[in-house]
């Protein structure tokens, strides 16, 4: 069976399982992910900042112990520090670059995860459909025609297009719970 297809199957702490007993390396799932990413990328518009050499560092080192090790993760792209990485809040003004890791961002490092990419939002999470002057109109990846709601949109295309079994979102009101119907993950 392919990577691709163990990543699509497997939910998060199958994946880690798999890392854990070394049947599945982490620097194999985190290439299906980015394959995955950059091939949905133009249908669906899910990602807002690639991370990919970093992702790429932190797997060839990964403490296969921990708990999530090795899974493959994205992180909303508002109200939250990644040391380095463009904050862009949905918004065309000037991003903020972070010199510290949220806490959050630090909890999730410590769980093994692997982020590979920040996910789109819509302009401050204000809207409950994921689309930005900076970065467009994400799509619903089971109907592009479709919204995948917001402002969590971003996070929930990349879970229901098999790129990360799990994402970072947060919830406000409906932000969470409104792409994650829109894109089938309840």
């Amino acid at each position: 069976m392919s990577v691709e297809r163990i990543l699509w199957e497997e939910d998060a702490t199958g994946l880690a399982g798999l890392v854990r007993k070394g049947e599945l390396s982490a620097i194999e799932l985190t290439e299906a992910a980015i394959a995955r990413a950059e091939a949905t990328r133009p249908e669906i518009n899910a990602t807002a900042e690639p991370l990919y050499e970093s992702a790429r560092t932190r797997a060839k080192s990964i403490d296969r112990s921990l708990p999530l090790a090795g899974v493959p993760f994205a992180i909303k792209d508002l109200g939250i520090a990644i040391k380095g990485v463009p904050s862009h809040g949905g918004s065309r003004i000037p991003a903020w670059v972070p010199d510290f890791n949220s806490v959050m961002t630090e909890r999730y490092l410590a769980a093994g995860l692997i982020p590979i990419v920040t996910s789109t939002s819509p302009e401050h999470g204000l809207r409950l459909m994921t689309e930005s002057k900076a970065f467009g109109i994400t799509r619903n990846p089971w109907n592009t025609g479709h919204t995948t709601g917001g402002s969590s949109g971003g996070s929930a295309a990349l879970v229901a297009a098999g790129v990360v079994p799990v994402a970072h979102a947060s919830d406000g009101g409906g932000s969470i719970r409104v792409p994650s119907a829109c894109s089938g993950l309840v």
